[in-house]
């Protein structure tokens, strides 16, 4: 049994819920670092929220481009689905209310701290109420969990953000997502 960052036990997990779960800690961390640095000047505490602001919307971007249309075919109720989807839509309208912003203000740190709890619970219902339900697709999730890092580093190119970024924070490289193909051509 692997043991995650956060030192929980966890089985193997699918690609496509590894990548997933991979980007969540990366954004925990995040917040965790935005935190820290509530006394320090305003200027790193932009920096890394517009890091935040970044990773979430490329990983919302490929959860609503590939993840939420498959779990619609798989799962019996899509109720979760839609909730995620407007979940989804509030945390991109406090993202495009905290990346202009040029300098740090009482409003500018409730709006991460806002959007820090909110991405919490949306993290908390994904990980523990829909990837139980469909981590037994572990093929089918494999191969999603190909196009999903495929999509993740088309995004990140067009933003200008770096994979060095991704393997820093102990994220999920494209080599580690294309195991499946190679495994796959290996039997």
């Amino acid at each position: 049994m692997a043991t995650s960052q956060r030192g929980t036990q966890t089985r193997e997990l699918p690609l496509a819920l590894e990548l997933l779960s991979s980007d969540h800690r990366k954004v925990e961390d995040l917040f965790e670092q935005f935190e820290a640095l509530k006394e320090e000047d305003d200027a790193s505490r932009v920096a890394i929220a517009q890091q935040i602001c970044a990773e979430l919307t490329v990983h919302a971007q490929i959860e609503e481009d590939l993840f939420y249309p498959w779990l619609r075919e798989n799962l019996d109720e899509t109720d979760k689905v839609a909730e995620a989807e407007v979940e989804h839509a509030t945390a991109k309208q406090l993202i495009a209310e905290i990346q202009p912003v040029g300098e740090a203000d009482e409003a500018f740190d409730a709006k991460v701290k806002v959007l820090s709890e909110y991405i919490k619970h949306h993290v908390q219902e994904e990980e523990n109420e829909i990837f139980p339900e469909v981590a037994g697709e572990k093929e089918e999730l494999d191969e999603l969990g190909q196009e999903l890092a495929a999509r993740k580093a088309e995004l990140k190119e067009e933003m200008g953000m770096s994979d060095e970024e991704d393997l820093a924070a102990g994220g999920v490289s494209r080599r580690k997502a294309v195991r499946g193909d190679s495994q796959r051509q290996s039997r």
